[in-house]
């Protein structure tokens, strides 16, 4: 599997995608492009789910995916799996391809922005309850 590096972050060829992994404050973004289909979708599979880390939200970005197979809905299908297994809350950033295929059941935002801002959201809301928990315990 040839490797692009880019300054900073290792960009991975996978059979005509491209996945680019990014560990940010707030959560881990792992950026997908290309074509994703029955060749390259186990290997994705693999390449993605390796960079969810225990505790921290994980954004799939696939808004640059410019075909995604009707097989490929195996890839999010293990990134919810994984996600569930390390109990982390998880975004998908979908691409109109990608969008086409999706059936409602993964939590979507319309960017990687606007996901980290769900998760600031979230983590705000938690260190503001956590005084009241505190106080009644």
């Amino acid at each position: 599997m040839p490797t692009v590096f880019r300054y900073g972050n290792p960009v991975v060829e996978i059979g005509g995608a491209q996945v680019r992994s990014l560990c940010r404050q707030l959560a881990t973004v792992v950026r997908v492009t290309g074509d994703v289909d029955a060749t390259n979708v186990d290997e994705l599979i693999r390449q993605v789910t390796r960079s969810i880390i225990r505790e921290k939200p994980f954004i799939l970005d696939l808004s640059g995916v410019d075909a995604f197979a009707p097989l490929a809905v195996a890839l999010l299908t293990a990134v919810d799996e994984a996600c569930r297994r390390t109990d982390d809350e998880w975004m998908l950033v979908p691409s109109a391809a990608v969008a086409a295929m999706l059936t409602g059941e993964h939590p979507t935002a319309s960017s990687v922005p606007d996901a980290l801002q769900c998760f600031s959201d979230a983590m705000t809301e938690r260190r503001r309850l956590l005084p009241i928990l505190a106080k009644s315990a």
